[in-house]
């Protein structure tokens, strides 16, 4: 493995990150509408079907990783799973705004859903197998700065596309999942040689050695990313609902507007793995919970008048204040551009940590283990913010007091956290 990061190759491996992405943020921002619009179903159970998929998910996702690390093709051991899993999640994709029935829905989304699960921890492990790693950072910087480009596209020009027709965003993604797996296949290559452990641990066993090791760094860290993906899963499955019905925006100016937090979370992506690397990993992530507890309680105590608020024009991202007036950024907007700051901060950094406490042979069983304790929040999380919103009498700025919540816990958590930063090769490894 070369002792320096091939940003050319990095960038293009984003392109899978970026296709993920896409299908991410157009589901997140429009399937709920499509419950509550098209469908009928009250905040609560809104919650719970945007956590079905997600419980089979987990039962796929990460064990694909610690599959991904024994498995031996021609193509290599993570490709596969991107060469098979990717046309099919595009093809589900693209039958969603078509279900005319929510049994047929639901097979449409939990299609898509398992799929992108099969090829997900597959092509977020090829970025430690190509990358030493005193350079995690600043690579899944650049990765998902590809990702947050994808989210963007996926709030901003799916937000008009849907204002011309419900279909055309979940076309547009999947038109873009096909075209990045694509530059995935033709131009990365995997590592032609592997280290191999002379006994390889299971994902159940790696996970009882995290659990039962006296240091609780590995523990602390997972639990750490369950809590913060909890409270932001608050934010990014509900958003277009809180704008709609309290701050009293279209479905489609509510998208865009959250769109500046991806847009930020892109322009600070590379820095931010920069950042990590020069002032340490845990005090990044630890000063971007931070903003984003400060956001998200500001959102929670500013009347939504306030928030709506034109502090200065700004095309493309802004939205209209009034009918065919300039589209401007608002105080909301301001607020979102530092939550997508400290998402930067915070995102970057964390899958380096988890699979820098381990050797190179079990990189996907690590990168699988990162996505179990994501995946278990992207179960609870919807569930609990969505029952909230309900016993709140369907009072949506109740998320932002209840997202906070579950970030303080995290950063309680991240703070008793020793092991993870970047190991410099002919060092001592953080290796379990």
């Amino acid at each position: 493995m070369p002792a320096r990061l091939n940003y050319g190759k990095i960038f293009l491996l984003g392109f899978g990150f970026f296709g993920i992405s896409v299908v991410w943020g157009v589901y997140n921002a429009f399937v709920p509408i499509f419950l509550s619009e098209k469908f009928h179903v009250a905040p609560g159970w809104i919650g719970f079907f945007m956590t079905l998929d997600n419980i089979a998910a987990l039962f796929i996702q990460p064990p694909v990783g610690a599959w991904s690390d024994r498995i031996r093709t021609r193509l290599g051991r993570r490709i596969p799973f991107i060469v098979i899993g990717a046309p099919i999640t595009a093809l589900a994709f693209g039958l969603i705004p078509l279900a005319s029935i929510i049994p047929l829905f639901v097979a449409c989304t939990s299609s898509m859903l398992l799929s992108a699960a099969l090829w997900r921890t597959p092509v977020v492990a090829l970025m430690p197998d190509i990358t030493p790693s005193p350079f995690r950072s600043q690579a899944n910087g650049i990765v998902n700065f590809m990702g947050g480009i994808g989210s963007i596209i996926a709030l901003q020009t799916g937000g008009l596309l849907y204002k011309l027709s419900p279909n055309f965003p979940f076309w547009m993604g999947s038109a873009l999942v096909i075209l990045a797996a694509l530059i995935v296949f033709l131009f990365i290559e995997e590592p032609k040689e592997y280290e191999e452990a002379e006994q390889q641990p299971g994902l159940l066993e790696s996970l009882r050695e995290i659990i039962t090791d006296k240091e609780k760094s590995g523990l602390r860290l997972l639990f750490a990313i369950f809590f913060w993906f909890v409270g932001y899963s608050a934010v990014e499955t509900f958003f277009t609902l809180y704008a709609k019905y309290h701050l009293g925006l279209e479905p489609g100016d509510g998208a865009t507007m959250l769109s500046v937090l991806p847009l930020f979370f892109v322009l600070l992506a590379i820095p931010s793995g920069f950042i990590g690397g020069r002032f340490g990993r845990r005090v990044t992530i630890a000063a971007g919970l931070v903003m984003l507890i400060v956001m998200l309680l500001l959102f929670y105590i500013t009347p939504a008048t306030a928030l709506l608020t034109g502090i200065a024009p700004l095309p493309v991202v802004g939205i209209p204040l009034v009918e065919g007036g300039a589209r401007m950024l608002t105080l909301g907007g301001v607020l979102l551009i530092f939550g997508g700051i400290g998402w930067a901060l915070v995102n970057i950094n964390s899958l380096p940590m988890v699979v820098d406490l381990t050797g190179a042979a079990r990189i996907g069983t690590f990168t699988g283990l990162y996505y179990l304790s994501s995946t278990l929040s992207a179960i609870v999380g919807p569930n609990l913010n969505g029952w909230a919103v309900q016993f709140a009498g369907n009072n949506y700025n109740v998320i932002m007091i209840t997202s906070p919540i579950f970030m303080i816990i995290a950063l309680w958590l991240m703070l008793g956290v020793r092991r993870g930063e970047a190991v410099v090769p002919g060092a001592e490894t953080n290796s379990l």
